[in-house]
């Protein structure tokens, strides 16, 4: 094997997380070999759908997506300017941000719901204009370690082999099965159900949260494809017990719409129309170790947390910029995937994500309990919140990502 023969890293997985990877690395000077297994998205048909689950971005995924030229292809995004949590059943809730009558500015905006498709969309036009060698709709059957490279075995019959592996292919990641690294799961026996709807009162651009005792319902502002419509469609995720999303999935869509009318207190009047509705399971993932000599894993591949505050995206963002961060600082002193900027990457993200994971475990547990000191706790506790605005602000701080981004290249 020659040096020409090995590349200095290869992406296994181009989606938002992975393809953010590549396009800072590029910006960085460094071409990664991209390896998709998702085909290119006709633009014309994606952005005639809108898609009804989105994706609540932080101020520093923006920021990160601005920095990669990705942030001005994405077509339709919605930002929002306040956030509001209560309890069905307490007297306590907590306000962040503010209401808003008119599209807001980015000054204005806590961060901005964006669906997925149209930010796959963005990402893959990025990467079709920065990188040399990104290619689709590869399988890739086998990751194994040699000495000092890992080879990569494509269903094809090609075989790369390269210095640095990273694994950015989700939840159910190969590479990281390929590398033998063991994955703890929680399974909450709950599942998401996810659909848009439209309510007779405008959003004003607050993303609302209720929690039932069957778990949180989120009400996300989103894009429409008819303007006249825009301040009227949310984006819905209901975390509810597996029987009770089975129930709820099949009830037609009158029926649908008056129950979640009511399970919302007519927060923004009647619900008048749903799309159809679909249903993913939750769990906890999280990776034992980020990183193996000459592998990383970033995004779902090494964590998947409770959709509870919607930073599974944005985390998988951040795990992204702290990796590139840490690469290119060590290749300007001519060091390239070094045991030590590996760890150093695995250091600075695995304790935040798994205190995150565990934070929102705990805080879907507390605020669905209906034992009295736990619910008595749970009211004072949001009333307390609610008044001090040094609390509150110390949340939109780590909600935002923008401290993690601090002591970076990315900093703002």
């Amino acid at each position: 094997m020659t040096q020409q023969d090995m590349l200095d890293v290869v992406i296994v997985g181009g989606g938002l997380v992975g393809g953010l990877t590549a396009l800072l690395l590029a910006k960085g000077g460094v071409q990664a070999t991209v390896l998709d297994a998702a085909p290119i998205l006709d633009a014309e048909k994606t952005l005639a759908v809108a898609n009804p689950r989105v994706l609540a971005l932080s101020q520093a995924t923006i920021h990160l997506l601005k920095t990669v030229n990705v942030w001005e292809k994405i077509a339709r995004q919605m930002p929002y300017t306040g956030m509001q949590v209560w309890n069905k059943n307490g007297y306590g809730e907590i306000n962040f941000g503010q209401a808003s009558e008119n599209f807001p500015t980015a000054e204005q905006s806590l961060g901005s719901m964006v669906e997925p498709s149209l930010l796959n969309l963005a990402i893959q036009q990025e990467m079709l204009e920065q990188l040399q060698d990104y290619r689709t709709q590869v399988k890739v059957v086998r990751v194994e370690q040699g000495v000092g490279y890992w080879i990569i075995k494509l269903a094809d019959g090609t075989e790369l082999k390269t210095k640095l592996v990273i694994g950015a292919d989700g939840a159910n990641s190969f590479v990281r099965d390929q590398a033998f690294i063991d994955l703890d799961v929680l399974d909450y026996q709950q599942a998401g159900l996810t659909c848009a709807i439209r309510t007779t009162q405008p959003h004003q651009y607050v993303a609302r949260q209720i929690f039932h005792p069957t778990g949180p319902l989120a009400f996300l502002p989103m894009a429409s494809l008819k303007p006249e419509q825009a301040e009227h469609w949310i984006s819905i995720v209901w975390t509810l017990p597996d029987d009770y999303a089975e129930e709820y999935a099949r009830l037609d869509d009158a029926d649908f719409c008056e129950l979640l009318t009511r399970e919302s207190h007519h927060m923004l009047g009647k619900i008048v129309e749903a799309t159809p509705r679909a249903q993913f399971p939750l769990k906890a993932r999280a990776a034992q170790r980020y990183v193996k000599d000459g592998l990383a894993l970033i995004g779902d591949a090494a964590h998947v947390i409770h959709p509870l505050a919607g930073q599974g995206v944005n985390i998988g963002c951040l795990d992204a910029a702290i990796l590139c961060d840490v690469l290119l600082k060590d290749k300007q002193r001519g060091v390239w995937a070094h045991e030590q900027t590996l760890k150093r990457y695995e250091h600075q993200r695995k304790g935040q994500n798994d205190a995150m994971m565990h934070s929102m475990s705990m805080i879907g547990f507390v605020e669905t309990a209906e034992i009295f000191p736990l619910v008595w706790a749970r009211n004072f506790g949001l009333k307390q919140v609610e008044n001090m605005p040094f609390l509150k602000d110390q949340f939109i701080a780590q909600a935002n990502g923008l401290a993690t981004l601090k002591s970076t290249q990315y900093a703002i």
